[in-house]
């Protein structure tokens, strides 16, 4: 078994400060396999009928296990769910709970109580980095084309033919399960658009005609995809000055093998790295953060920056994604920087190591790689 050794590190580190910890993360990310490898911790398995009869009577339940560690997997399935962890929370702190599930945990009408302050969260992302030292990889640009659920990144294949199987239980298990949509054929196609078009600028409007729904729909079902960590919306950060766009998100998808499949991409090519690395550090970010609240930035004379970071109390972090160090354009960031000279630029790069610095109109730009620019901005930011 392939140990996620920061995750598991991150899983204990949330048992020490609560005994309940909300495990999330999108369907196959790994998050039963990353349980089954908590040491002395039993796992239950909450499809099983046997299981759910067995957790109807949360108070007996717990008392029968005090002072053990416990996964509750795929806990939405419970007809109470978040009964038995408030229970647990309040009355046996002994024990220890892993609940996971493929949704954050007020997504659903059926989680009645988001348990605020009785739960600490851990975000399970696809392979970050750190992953790939644990899997003793075969590199970065396999990671880019197969994506980071473990088991398509551990095929010989591009997952191009796993996708709809993925799909179907998505929508079965979870879509289904949790907000009972319908006209499945129009939401599935306003996933492959998305997906197709990961990483531009989302307006709503655009989707709703070739998906044969209303905006409204559409919305919702974003709101969905986001709520099931399927995509990033990415929202502009501004100061509301008239130069800058303030409408349009842009909205990313979840995993580079998921992007490359809905392209059509088999083999990678020299101009296909710089969007994939892009929704990399994406992914970079949101593990070592645990958090969403990334912006990008946009002016209406066409400069942009990737992401934004806004530090509660500090000027803004910003942060360029290029695949290679060299012949970087900084338009945008000097645009950036003209209007708020203070704070951090990052440029992030596979390939700054070691990393170095420019000097941008008086303002120091740091040429970094992605675990430099998650060291830097780790603690800084808050949501």
């Amino acid at each position: 078994m392939n140990l996620r050794r920061s995750w598991l590190d991150r899983i204990h580190g949330a048992w020490a400060h609560r005994s309940v910890v909300w495990l999330q993360g999108v369907r196959r990310v790994g998050k039963t396999t990353l349980c089954r490898s908590l040491p002395d911790c039993e796992l239950l398995d909450c499809e099983l009928p046997s299981v759910r009869r067995r957790l109807a009577e949360p108070e007996g339940f717990l008392a029968s296990v005090g002072g053990r560690s416990i996964v509750l997997d795929e806990i939405h399935r419970l007809d109470n769910p978040s009964e038995l962890l408030k229970i647990a929370a309040d009355h046996y702190p002994d024990v220890r709970i892993v609940a996971t599930g493929s949704s954050t945990l007020g997504a659903s009408k059926k989680f009645r109580d988001t348990l605020t302050g009785r739960k600490a969260e851990v975000w399970l992302t696809p392979m970050t980095l750190d992953d790939l030292d644990d899997f003793d990889a075969p590199g970065l640009p396999h990671r880019l084309l197969h994506g980071g659920l473990p088991p398509f990144f551990l095929s010989t294949e591009p997952p191009e033919r796993d996708v709809q199987e993925w799909m179907d239980a998505f929508w079965a298990k979870d879509v289904q399960e949790l907000f009972r949509l319908e006209r499945r054929h129009s939401f599935e196609k306003f996933v492959e658009l998305l997906l197709a078009h990961s990483g531009g600028l989302f307006e709503a409007t655009r989707y709703a005609k070739p998906c044969e729904v209303s905006r409204t729909t559409i919305a919702n079902y974003l709101a969905v995809l986001e709520a099931t960590f399927v995509v990033h919306v990415v929202r502009p950060f501004s100061t509301f000055k008239p130069t800058e766009i303030i409408a349009a998100p842009k909205v990313y998808g979840f995993d580079t093998g998921f992007v490359c499949a809905h392209r059509g991409w088999r083999e990678l090519r020299p101009e296909d790295f710089g969007s994939l690395w892009e929704h990399f550090v994406l992914n970079e970010l949101h593990a070592a953060l645990q958090h969403r609240d990334i912006r990008t930035w946009r002016d209406k004379q066409g400069h942009e920056v990737d992401f934004v970071l806004v530090p509660r109390g500090r000027p803004p972090v910003a942060i360029e994604c290029k695949w290679s160090s060299t012949d970087v354009n900084l338009r945008g960031l000097a645009a950036f920087r003209r209007r708020y000279p203070d704070g951090p630029s990052f440029v992030v790069c596979h390939d700054a190591t070691p990393p170095f610095s420019r000097d941008l109109d008086g303002h120091e730009v740091r040429f970094v790689d992605a675990r430099a620019v998650v060291r830097a901005v780790r603690g800084q930011s808050s949501p």
